[in-house]
C-alpha cells in the first residue's frame, strides 16, 4: 500500500477496470492496456488515495517481501507461509498490527 501521490508512473497510462469484491464494495484494478497485467488496485475503503501495488510488476520485487498475510483461510494447503510473518485467516485491525510510522501516515492521509 502506497499513497497515490507518492506513485510515479514512468510510462503509459493504465486502464481502470471496475471489479466486484467479496465485500460488495468492489475495487478498481488498473491494468497495462497492452498486456492487461494488473499493476495496482484501489479498494473502496481507501478509494483513489491509496495504491495497492502488485509487487510482481516492480523491477526488483524481491526487495519487498510481504510483511503480513491476509485471507489465509482460503489459501491452498500446499502454500507454506513463513512462520515469522503475521498471518490472518480473514483481515486484521491496523491499530493492532501496523507500526506507529505507518499509522501516522494513515492518519495524515485520512484524518
Amino acid at each position: 500500500m502506497v499513497e497515490a501521490d507518492r506513485v510515479d508512473l514512468l510510462k503509459g497510462e493504465p486502464q481502470a477496470v471496475d471489479t466486484p469484491s467479496n465485500s460488495g464494495k468492489g475495487q478498481k484494478i488498473l491494468r497495462c492496456p497492452t498486456c492487461r497485467i494488473a499493476v495496482w488496485s484501489h479498494y473502496a475503503g481507501a478509494g483513489d488515495a491509496v495504491c495497492f501495488i502488485r509487487v510482481g510488476t516492480l523491477d526488483e520485487p524481491d526487495r519487498l517481501p510481504p510483511d503480513i498475510h491476509v485471507f489465509t483461510g482460503s489459501k491452498q494447503p500446499w502454500v507454506v507461509l513463513p512462520p515469522d510473518t503475521p498471518a490472518f485467516e480473514q483481515f486484521y485491525s491496523a491499530q493492532d498490527v501496523w507500526p506507529e510510522e505507518s499509522l501516522a501516515r494513515r492518519q495524515a492521509l485520512f484524518g
